[in-house]
């Protein structure tokens, strides 16, 4: 397969499906120029990621700045595919490249999702949400075979910090409020699909127990915690290239 004309990133070898037991596996994708800005990066990024759908996939594409460069990429290879997105903006751009965009109650799998993320910690836990579509994108990830997520440099953190995204019902809103705390409602319109766009303030010293508590929190739609546990890949880039790391489940 050619590389990407784009950036000069060459196609992953790794083959829808494989999780092959065993420790994370990290693999530098050679590029053919330094991607000194983090735009140059989420091109790079995205492009590698492009080249892990075939034709006759059902694919989810994720929403935000990162996924605008999946796009077009995924467009220039003319395949044979089915997409479904994660929110108007996505479907939008999508449908304007040619690609063939589907509601989600005509498919109920996928063979592979790529998203980008706001924070990505070491042990594969994620935020997502900058773009306020986290609860469709973290359904859409969950009914995926193969989640891949695509990052720039800047998005890599030490450990995940707050602000957390939320989604919130609008009903009894006040007292949800109220039981979470500490959190800031965004001055955004609601979701696509009615939902009030906050921000969870509080510390996160473990994100899986404050995800968990998020998700018993009565009023709250879905959190932007993503666990390791729906990540299969991880394509980072950085100002000397293309990084893979595949997640084993």
């Amino acid at each position: 397969m050619a590389p990407s004309r784009a950036s000069g990133v060459p196609p992953c070898q790794t083959k829808v499906g494989q999780h092959k037991p065993g420790p994370m596996r990290l693999t530098s994708l050679v590029t053919t120029m330094r991607l000194e800005t983090p735009e140059q990066q989420k091109q790079a990024a995205a492009e590698a990621a492009a080249e892990f759908v075939f034709d006759g996939m059902t694919v989810g594409l994720g929403t935000g700045s990162t996924v605008a460069y999946l796009l077009p990429a995924l467009a220039s290879r003319r395949l044979n595919i089915r997409c479904v997105a994660t929110s108007p903006a996505t479907e939008e751009q999508a449908r304007s490249l040619g690609l063939v965009v589907l509601d989600f109650d005509e498919v109920d799998r996928f063979d592979i999702a790529i998203d980008g993320a706001d924070q990505v910690a070491p042990d594969g836990w994620l935020v997502k949400g900058g773009g306020a579509a986290h609860t469709r994108e973290k359904v859409v990830a969950a009914s995926a075979e193969r989640f891949i997520v695509i990052a720039d440099a800047s998005k890599v953190v030490s450990r995940i910090s707050a602000p957390i995204p939320l989604e919130l019902l609008s009903y009894g809103l006040a007292a949800t409020l109220r039981r979470l705390d500490t959190v800031q409602l965004r001055a955004v319109p609601n979701s696509p699909d009615g939902g009030v766009i906050a921000d969870y303030l509080g510390t996160v010293n473990d994100p899986g127990i404050t995800a968990a508590m998020l998700s018993a929190t009565p009023g709250v739609v879905d959190h932007g915690l993503f666990s390791p546990l729906l990540v299969s890949d991880l394509i980072i880039a950085t100002p000397d290239g293309v990084s893979h790391r595949k997640l084993v489940k």
